[in-house]
């Protein structure tokens, strides 16, 4: 008897591993529930990765924080946070400053602009995950 990840994947022979099995039955998962929070960000003009972005900047409040704490915190790492940041500061939802004690660090923080559209992700995403 195959199990439903075999079946799905359409693959042969069994897993290596029930360690293995487990592993690509989360990637699976993990794939899907993507997909599903994209389809749902894609109205509000977002990627799942500006998402997490504008949900760590809220939760850094007006202090703001480094460009790369900003890339630390994020759930799945983007090689160019640099690029990212571009494109939400290009549409208001982020705004950038260079501390004048070390020019070297650029902080972000979260706008006004910003604040807003992740009022108007919220009741979607919410009713996403519960129904996920």
């Amino acid at each position: 008897m195959t199990g439903s990840l075999q079946r799905e994947i359409k693959q042969r022979k069994p897993f290596d591993s029930i360690e293995e099995e487990v592993f690509l039955n989360l990637q699976r998962t993990a794939e899907s529930l993507m997909g599903g929070l994209a389809e749902v960000l894609k109205a509000f003009d977002l990627t799942a990765t500006q998402y997490n972005v504008l949900r760590i900047l809220k939760g850094a409040g007006a202090a703001g924080l480094p460009c790369r704490e900003v890339s630390d915190r994020m759930v799945t790492r983007d090689p160019d946070v640099t690029r990212l940041l571009d494109r939400l500061e290009a549409q208001g939802l982020v705004e950038r400053e260079r501390l004048t004690t070390d020019r070297r660090v650029v902080v972000a923080r979260i706008s006004a602009a910003g604040l807003a559209v992740l009022v108007r992700t919220n009741p979607a995403v919410t009713a996403f995950l519960k129904s996920a």
